[in-house]
């Protein structure tokens, strides 16, 4: 079972810029299809980006251009680079990994295997 921990959240000012990050332990981020959802009080969670064990990405419309993930196999570790942030982008964000390696990119929350425990991400206008 996958145990995932993000850090990197924070605050910043709309058109700035944050760097988050997942470090995996109990799976190997290579082998599972990954991604961030991200949530604000009073609505589900709304899968932003995704990547699957071929290093394919999808990005949700709302991030695209925007946001970038990736992976660094080395160091079992899943980011995400988010530049020209905007105050709709607040919310919290979290790590996930499918609960299967037979996987497609993107996937909905209900398939999610592991969770991160969540940041807080907080744009200001």
């Amino acid at each position: 079972q996958a145990q995932l921990v993000e850090s990197g959240g924070g605050s910043a000012q709309a058109g700035g810029s944050l760097r988050l990050s997942c470090v995996s332990s109990g799976a190997t981020v290579q082998y599972f299809c990954m991604a961030w959802f991200r949530q604000v009080p009073g609505k589900g969670r709304e899968g932003v980006a995704f990547i699957g064990r071929s290093g394919r990405t999808w990005y949700a419309d709302s991030v695209k251009g925007r946001f970038t993930i990736s992976r660094d196999n080395a160091k079992n570790t899943l980011s995400l680079q988010m530049n020209s942030l905007k105050p709709e982008d607040t919310a919290t964000y979290y790590c996930a990994a499918r609960s299967s390696p037979v996987c497609g990119v993107p996937f909905s929350s209900s398939v999610v295997g592991a969770w991160g425990q969540g940041t807080q991400v907080t744009v200001s206008s």
